[in-house]
């Protein structure tokens, strides 16, 4: 979505600040952060609270002061594995439950920690997604709690990425858990605010930590590694980051405006993969949906499509955009599925995106019709 004017104005004012924000984030930031997680139940003092330039900075972090082999739902955001790999710590995916994404069956989970140990690995962290990128889904509580539990069980720290948590398409039909709320002293929540509370360009994330002294090393660690590798928030993007925190009326507003749009234009995707005989969970969060092509693989195969990334190469030539593959998610190369965005349906600027999320009926626009018939028209080729 395009920038707000109110936080645009904010950046411009702080655009002279050349000095360094501290690493882990400055007064400002956390205060505001602290804030954030307290109208959300999740209330913690800023002391507790760091600020990096981007999501995948603040995990590098997060992981190397942890640790030890990962543990990872199956499928997981495509960021994820490589901060592993990076670090040179070993990843193990774990599969989800058929009813959702983002969290990893529990009865697996503790079959893979188990393994693991018998195997000589050393299992320490378990990184998992409450409203899940890519299946777009929210895990239902009692689920979630099992995972934790089995979790701390078996002694993992836990890590919780919350970046979606803002974006129920249905916030009064949908309940979201965080797992601070179930474990409170295991789990480390994570928040990316580029593509929620701020524009995609402007790089920060927060996390907020356990109230423990294990989590006051952990915190120490984790600050430790932000500043060895320079990763800290600019200043005039701190500044847009700590008002947006605050969550004044502008930015409110334009967050449930833009849940509400994504909602529409993912549950319009879902309806045409529905009637086409695709699969994909029905939407509850986020801009993405995971979609599972396997009941038109005679329909693909004679397209040359007979995996994952013949799969995303034929997709994005016939949509124009990208369409990542499962192997992207760590879900393998024989699995014919792939994340559809609902974002390039908006529009190609940001008048037309803009139009879109002011729309009573954003579907009615004609380049969101259009972009909505050219899926339905690729899925009828393989029909």
């Amino acid at each position: 979505m395009p920038a707000l004017p109110e936080l645009t104005a904010v950046l411009a004012a702080a655009a002279a600040r050349t000095e360094p924000e501290p690493h882990g984030g400055g007064g400002a930031v956390r205060e505001a952060a602290a804030g954030y997680w307290e109208r959300r139940g999740l209330a913690v003092p800023p002391e507790r609270t760091a600020a990096a330039p981007g999501a995948p900075a603040l995990l590098l972090a997060l992981l190397a002061a942890h640790g030890g082999d990962v543990l990872l739902p199956r499928p997981c955001p495509a960021w994820w594995t490589p901060q592993i790999r990076v670090l040179g710590q070993r990843a193990h995916h774990v599969p989800t439950p058929a009813e959702c994404g983002g969290v990893p069956d529990p009865y697996a989970l503790l079959e893979t920690v188990r393994r693991v140990r018998a195997e000589g690995g050393d299992p320490r962290v378990l990184v998992l997604s409450v409203a899940d990128d890519p299946t777009a889904t929210v895990a239902p509580p009692e689920l979630l709690r099992e995972a934790c539990e089995a979790a701390v069980f078996e002694g993992l720290a836990v890590i919780s990425d919350e970046t979606w948590r803002d974006t129920l398409h249905h916030p009064r039909d949908t309940v979201l858990v965080s797992p601070a709320e179930m474990c409170p002293d295991e789990v480390t929540v994570l928040a990316d605010l580029a593509g929620s509370l701020l524009p995609g360009g402007w790089p920060a994330a927060i996390a907020r930590f356990p109230g423990t002294t294990r989590a006051d090393g952990l915190r120490a660690r984790t600050l430790d590694v932000l500043t060895a590798t320079g990763a800290a928030l600019a200043g005039p993007v701190a500044a847009a980051a700590a008002h947006a925190l605050t969550e004044p009326d502008a930015v409110a507003v334009r967050v449930r405006a833009a849940a509400r749009l994504h909602g529409l234009l993912a549950g319009a995707v879902h309806r045409i993969l529905y009637e086409h005989g695709a699969l994909a969970l029905p939407p509850q969060a986020g801009r993405h949906l995971y979609a599972d092509l396997s009941p038109l693989r005679a329909g693909l195969a004679r397209y040359g499509v007979r995996d994952a990334l013949e799969l995303e190469d034929h997709l994005g030539a016939r949509l124009g955009r990208p369409v990542p593959g499962a192997q992207r998610f760590a879900d393998g190369f024989g699995a014919l599925r792939v994340r559809l965005g609902t974002g390039p349906l908006t529009g190609d600027g940001p008048d037309e995106r803009l139009a879109a999320l002011a729309a009573p009926d954003p579907l009615a626009l004609p380049h969101v019709a259009r972009s909505l018939d050219l899926l339905a028209a690729a899925l009828d080729e393989l029909t």
